[in-house]
Parts: structure tokens; sequence; C-alpha cells
């Protein structure tokens, strides 16, 4: 769901939205102290030497401080970039067409069609929306001064305001308050091991019930893993080499997650052969802890490889399993790692696509409508109304609707605050101390709220972008709420212009490419139903842990995707609800169906010794009719006519488990079974594009096992 949609729904989900969003994590309060100090200094040194566009400075701060330094600097680098050909090109367009309005004009609007072209086919998009807006800001600079020696100059102070906030923020994040992703990586292991410790130890000496760890956090947990690891391989050759070795280790560690968050906090039986693998586990979980942070190789403890036996509980054998493979593979060669194709700058359908081509056609047309509105109202306190038709611009009309309702949102909250601050803050100062105590406050709920999700991080910029246009731009105490006025009239018709205007050309939706999304997360799955027995040893494409983070990168990308897709005014107007449903429980089925597909592979390995032959042997056809079923239907989504898969037959499997229990009623054992009944049941109530759900009856409940 994103801010719409809670918002909608009412207070008590909205609050729950919030707080989530809002909530502490680690390195989120180090990234607001950086943006703080940062923003101070910019404050009095452009207050003191008289810089313009302070509020321009104090977004760059926000854009380029990112959550290590990797990020930081390559933004910040493409920012020094970005702004220097923004400029240039500003200036080579005022020189010979300064006196030729028209033509002015119309060379504008061609490197703007041509900026925005190339911010949708490159990965350099970051430097060609500089590019864009400062072609277009300028040309507010023109409409109010004739003089070209001082339309010169402020052309040349956005250069300055922008490079030197650059400058001075790659600095502080480089000498104070550095972040390595090395360094995040290692504390996140940790925080999670410490995580499932505390659930370890509770069953041992039921001191203090431990935090849950629901599978929202455990997704969430997975994928800031990934981040990390590729961050850290960006920064550190060590971890480019090993990068097979520590994507095992990350793999582990979500495996461990997942299970200790399926761990029972009590004993069902206080065995002396449980409390022995749950203490075991605690030392293994622990000596993997020690072995992240020292960079040293993983070794089991002793009495964890003599001790090892099977227990009835899940997550503990699952546990089991993910420590004795990951030191496993710390005994085996490691195969050669294979070198990823460079990826090109450029789209591959740059130019056969043309959605590119429409994309900045409209986006041309919305700048250029609020253009000649400005002009002709002569409304000069409006001209935000521009940079919001390009700031909003999005590929889709979903993120375009979040991104134009999160600038709404964070500039009324800015808006308040400034008008607060006029009202009753600024007939009472007398320094740039003053000015300080005043904006910092509002600097740091701006960083904290930009530190947040894509859902509403944006809002965190335009928060304090809003307070520092209506207070920072002069270097006095201002007085005058018809800027605060206008600033919000601006981005109010721009949001209104852009809106209207892709959602009436060309509009541009994500339908087709969440189908896809979903399609690519099911077959993935389907790969991880695949059977792979041990007796007969093949060597499976992926290890079941990698592949298991994989799928959480995919889920991650298909939610967000489908966020956007909820608020696009033409996805499938006639059954819009129905299908945004029927994409949310796809979403919620392949997550079950995943999960219980690892859990049936771990069991599986464990217990190869029982059942026997022919139980093995159901079970696998079962995994590869499950696995083809996916397939289909993926196949099919991406058509746009699905129907659920037909209901895959038990009754060999039943005949089997029969025989298995009146064979050996000592060793019966159901976990397996219920594990293939939940596969099979996920599988079939999967839903039609649009059609009605049905969920058959379970395996339990058709054969009266419990």
């Amino acid at each position: 769901m994103n801010f719409a949609d809670y918002l909608l729904s009412g207070p008590s989900h909205l609050l729950r939205f919030l707080h989530a969003e809002l909530a502490s994590y680690p390195g989120r309060f180090n990234a607001v102290l950086r943006c703080l100090l940062a923003s101070g200094l910019i404050i009095v040194t452009s207050m003191a030497l008289e810089v313009p566009w302070l509020a321009l400075s104090l977004i760059v701060v926000f854009y380029v401080t990112q959550s290590n330094v990797v990020i930081t600097r390559l933004v910040g680098t493409m920012f020094l970039i970005g702004s220097t050909l923004a400029i240039g090109s500003a200036i080579l367009l005022l020189k010979f067409t300064f006196d030729y309005p028209l033509l002015r004009i119309v060379t504008a609007c061609m490197l703007f069609f041509g900026s925005v072209y190339l911010m949708r086919v490159t990965k350099l998009g970051v430097v060609f929306f500089l590019i864009a807006i400062v072609i277009i800001y300028v040309q507010s600079f023109v409409d109010q001064t004739d003089n070209g020696e001082l339309l010169l100059r402020l052309v040349l102070w956005v250069w300055v305001a922008v490079n030197y906030a650059t400058a001075l923020t790659l600095l502080i994040n480089t000498l104070f308050l550095p972040v390595e992703p090395q360094l995040q990586l290692k504390a996140e292991i940790h925080r999670q091991l410490q995580a499932i410790d505390a659930r370890l130890a509770y069953p041992l000496d039921g001191a203090g019930a431990p935090s849950p760890i629901s599978l929202p956090a455990v997704e969430r947990g997975a994928l800031a893993l990934q981040k990390l690891l590729k961050f850290a391989m960006m920064r550190d050759a060590r971890y480019r080499a090993e990068q097979i070795r520590k994507l095992a280790y990350i793999a582990t560690v979500s495996r461990l997650y997942y299970a200790a968050s399926e761990l029972p906090l009590t004993l069902t039986r206080a065995v002396s052969e449980q409390v022995n693998a749950l203490s075991d586990l605690r030392k293994a979980c622990a000596a993997l802890d020690s072995a992240v942070t020292l960079d040293q190789a993983f070794l089991l403890p002793v009495q964890f490889e003599s001790r090892r036996v099977g227990i009835a509980i899940a997550p503990i054998q699952e546990m089991q399993n993910a420590l004795q493979a990951l030191a496993d593979l710390e005994t085996s060669p490691l195969p050669p790692r294979v070198p990823t194709a460079k990826k090109s700058l450029i789209a591959e359908d740059a130019f056969t696509n043309p959605n590119y081509t429409y994309f900045s056609l409209k986006t041309l047309f919305a700048v250029f409508i609020c253009y000649v509105f400005y002009n002709a109202a002569d409304w000069q306190g409006v001209h935000t109304i521009m940079l919001t038709c390009l700031i909003i611009a999005s590929p889709s009309l979903g993120a375009s609707t979040q991104k134009g309702m999160l600038r709404i949102g964070g500039a009324l909250i800015g808006g308040t605050l400034a008008l607060f601050m006029v009202v009753f803050v600024i007939p009472r100062l007398d320094d740039v101390v003053g000015v300080l105590l005043m904006a910092l406050p509002v600097i740091a709920l701006g960083a904290w709220v930009s530190g947040g999700s894509e859902r509403i991080s944006y809002a965190g910029i335009q928060i304090m972008f809003t307070f520092a246009l209506a207070l920072l731009e002069q270097f006095g105490p201002t007085t005058d709420l018809t800027e605060i006025r206008d600033r919000m009239i601006g981005i109010l018709l721009g949001v209104a212009v852009s809106t209207l205007i892709h959602a009436s050309i060309w509009p541009e939706g994500e339908g087709s490419i969440l189908r896809r999304s979903l399609a690519d997360l099911l077959r993935a799955i389907g790969k991880l139903l695949q059977p792979v027995p041990k007796y007969v040893a093949p060597t499976p494409p992926m290890p079941p842990g990698q592949q298991q983070l994989e799928i959480w990168a995919k889920l991650e990308q298909c939610e967000m995707l489908l966020s956007r897709v909820a608020l696009e005014p033409s996805w499938e107007q006639s059954e819009h609800e129905r299908l945004t449903l029927d994409a949310q429980t796809v979403l919620t089925q392949s997550r079950e169906i995943m999960l219980a597909a690892n859990a049936l592979q771990s069991e599986m390995t464990t217990q190869l010794d029982h059942p026997p032959a022919d139980v093995r042997d159901g079970i696998f056809s079962i995994q590869e009719q499950a696995a083809s079923a996916l397939d289909r239907y993926a196949r099919d989504l991406i058509g746009g006519s699905c129907r659920p898969p037909p209901p895959i037959p038990l009754d060999t499997l039943e005949r089997s488990f029969a025989s298995y229990v009146s064979a050996a009623p000592e060793k019966r054992d159901f976990t397996l079974f219920h594990l293939v009944d939940k596969i099979v049941r996920q599988l079939y109530s999967l839903p039609s594009w649009g059609g009605p759900v049905t969920t058959p009856a379970s395996f339990r409940e058709s054969y009266g096992h419990d």
C-alpha cells in the first residue's frame, strides 16, 4: 500500500503507516546528523558571504547525503558534472539567443526535450535532470531583467550555490561521521544474529520475552543485506573477489532470521536433545557473528557436529541445515567467480521505444503551458509551477501521482511551519544563531522523513525546500506572507497541469510491467520448487539460500510497482479495485509458496533415511508439477488472461503415505506432507485475473491427518 491508500483507509491505518515509516533504524540518525551538520555550515556560509539561492544549496545537501560513503560520492560526482554542464548550456543559450525571445524559447524547448529524453534512456539521469531543470529555471531569470550582465551573474551564482554545497557535503560525509558500507553490513548481520540469539535463549531461560520477528521484517532484513553487500563490493576490492563467499554468508543469515521468526517460544517437550540443539545453535550463531566481525572463516563448534540429531521442530532443523551448509562451503573450493557483463549506459530500446519520445513531449508541453501562464499572469512568485512539472514527471501515471501527492503534502507541512515562524519567531530574531535555532529543527524533520522508504521520502525534501524558499532566500528577516502563498499555488498548479497532461496524452502505465514482474517472480519460485534429491546428486544452478534472496528482491520490486500502479487512473479502469486486489493476492500467495518450498527443500535434505523412496518420489513429482503449473500461470499472466492452475492430485502420495504409516507408525512425521499440502493449496488459490478465487480443502482436511 502507498501513502494515498493509508490516507483514505482511516486514521488508524494512517497512524500505523506513519509509525512504520518514521521508525528508527540503524544509520537513520547518523544520516540526519550529517544533513544537519552540512546544512548548518551552509546556512552560516551563505548568510555570511551573501551567497544567493540558499534553498537550492540546502536541497543539494539532501540529495547528496546518502546512506553510505559510496553512494554519497557517486551522487556528489554526478551533481558536480551535471551542474557544470547545465550552467554551461544555459550560458551558451543566453549568449546566442538573448536578443531573440522566440529563438531563445524554441532553443530552450529543444534542449529541454533532449535532456528529458536522455534522462529516461541513460543511467546518468541525474545529470540530464539537472540540465533540464536549470534550462527551464533560467527562463524565469530572463523574464525578471533585461540586463545581460546581471543575468549572467545570476546564472553563475546558481553554479556556485550548487557546487560549493556539493563539495562541502562530500567533505562532511568523508571526514565527519563517515559510514562505510562494510561496517554497515557487519552491523546489520550482528543485529539480526542478536535477534536470533534472543529467540533461541528464551525457551532455555525464559528471561525477557524477545520481540517478535515479523515476515515484513524478514523481507526487509534480507533486502538490506543484499544492498549493503552490493555497496561493499563497490567500495572494497576484497569483497568483490570474495563475492560468492560473502553472498553465502548473507544468505545463511537470512535463512536463520526467517527460521527464528518461526521458532516457538516454548519447548513442546523439554527433552535433552532439544535443549542441546538450542544451546549449540546459540554457540554456532555466536561463532558466525565473530567470523563476520573479524573477517575470518566460519567453523562450527565441535559439539555442534558431534551432537547434531534430528529434531522434530522444523525451525531448529532449518537453522542446523543453514549453518552446516555454510560450514561445508568454507571447507570446499569455491567455483571461480564469473565476471558480470558490463551494462550499457543507454537503454537497449532507446531508439525504438516511442514511449521515451512521448514522455519527453508530454513533460515539455506541461512546462510550456505553465511558462505561458506564468508570463501571461505576470506572477513572479509562482515560478515553482514550471519546476514542479519536471520534478514530478515520472514514466508512469502512478509514479507521477505518488510524487505529486508527496510534493503537495511536504509543501503544506513546510509552508505551515514557515507561516508559524513568520508570525511567532522571526520578530524575535536578531542574529544568525537565532536563524539556526529556527531552521535546524525543520531541517532535522525533513531529513528524518527523507530517510524513510520511497513511499514517503520525497515529502521530507519538500518540507525543507518549501520552508527554505519562504524564509531563507533573503539575507534578512522576512515578513512577507505572499511568498508562502505563491509557492504553494505554484506547486498545486504544477501538479494539476502535469497530472492532466500525462493522463490525457499518451498515458503510460505500468500495468504490463507489473504483469511481467509478477511472472518473473513466479518463474523464480518455480525454480526453487524444482526437486533436488541428494541421492541423485545433481548440481543446482544456485544454492537455495541465494535463490531465496533473489526472490525477496523480486518481491520488493513487485510491491513497489503495485503501489504505483494502484494510483494510475487508467489502470484497467473498469475493474481497477479488483485487479489491484488480484495482484496483491498473487504477491501474498507467491510469498507463501516460496517459504513453503524452501522449508520443503530443507526437510527433504534432513530426512533422506525416511520416508521411503516411493514417498520421496511422490513428493518430487508434486514439486515438478507445481513448478510447471507456476510456469504456465506466469506465461498466461503476461498475456493478460490467466486462470488458477488445476488442482494437483494427491492420490498417489496418499497411498504411499498410508503404506509408510502402517509399516512404521513410530516414525510418523507429517511435516513433509503438511508442506506439500500448503504448496498445493496456495498454488490452487492463485487468482484468475479478474475471476473468482477458490480455495480447495486442505490435504489434512481431505485425509484426516493432524
